[in-house]
């Protein structure tokens, strides 16, 4: 596996920012690293890739321990921070040039390099102009070229899309999606949209703990949704037994539960039992921002 991350804490003051995160990802696989701002995603990041340590726990890039051995695992790891930071004054191919250098990379080697990266990531037309020049996309362009110049074997991205326009985020994903093919890629958003996009595999994180580790495929079949409407008032305890209930308005409620599990026949022996009129009924999968809801919404 090219990242294991285990039994990760970071604290800050009295604060689990992230508390007891456990996780792998294999080459070739995007993951995403998906929760509500404030989760812990953007901590996690940091520690994974050795910009601050961890209060516990430990982090291998590549069978290298990313604490223990910090220069030798950062050669395996390209970086773009959720705050892109670039310097603005410098044009994009002089720049891409001083980033080439800083990871040892020079002369011919680093030209050609810097080539490379200005072509995959779309930057030709832009390489001579200023930094400063250049739109939220392209900027963001600039970041992954530069995590991409000593070709690394995993690519860490906190936020990556934050702020693009449409036509942006469908460039950023493709070029995402072709990096992938022989790279580990783990990224970080609260986006829903582009998880379903772009993830293999979603691990999703609230308040500094893992809720769900899983397939995009297995988490949204895993889970269905009832919804249902009855003519009156019901006993909302009673018909908790049945799976989680949301009430969605006057007498209105869904009710979830796991894949395999028909609860049709279930409600409607309840609803005799009880001497329930149900108006209408259907059941469905439920959806990524339900289920991202349900497991992130706090008490």
């Amino acid at each position: 596996m090219s990242v294991k991350v285990a039994g990760l804490i970071k604290i800050y003051g009295q604060q689990h920012a992230v508390d007891g995160i456990s996780f792998t990802a294999q080459p070739g696989e995007i993951l995403g690293f998906l929760g509500p701002n404030g989760a812990g995603k953007s901590t996690t990041m940091k520690v994974a890739t050795g910009f601050i340590p961890p209060s516990e726990g430990s982090v291998e890039v590549c069978g290298i321990d990313v604490m223990n051995q910090p220069v030798e695992a950062r050669r395996k790891i390209g970086y773009l921070p959720e705050n892109n930071p670039l310097y603005l004054d410098m044009y994009v191919h002089e720049y891409l040039l001083f980033m080439a250098s800083a990871h040892g990379l020079k002369g011919a080697k680093a030209k050609t390099r810097v080539k490379e990266m200005v072509v995959l990531c779309g930057l030709t037309k832009e390489q001579n102009k200023k930094i400063a020049m250049l739109s939220k996309g392209y900027r963001q362009r600039v970041g992954l070229a530069q995590a991409l110049l000593h070709d690394p074997e995993v690519l860490i991205l906190d936020e990556p899309t934050t702020g693009l326009d449409p036509n942006q985020l469908v460039e950023i994903r493709k070029l995402i999606k072709e990096i992938s093919k022989n790279k580990t890629v783990i990224f970080s958003t609260h986006i829903m949209q582009e998880v379903k996009a772009l993830c293999d595999r979603v691990v999703i994180i609230n308040q500094g703990k893992i809720v769900a580790d899983d397939t995009l495929q297995n988490l949204m079949g895993n889970r269905v949704v009832l919804k249902v409407e009855f003519e009156s008032a019901v006993d909302v305890k009673k018909l908790s037994t049945l799976g989680k209930v949301e009430e969605k308005g006057a007498n209105q409620f869904s009710i979830s539960s796991e894949a395999g599990k028909d609860l049709r026949s279930v409600l409607f022996k309840m609803a005799k039992e009880e001497d329930w009129v149900i108006l209408s009924m259907s059941q469905e999968t439920q959806e990524l921002e339900e289920i991202f809801h349900q497991l992130t919404q706090t008490n």
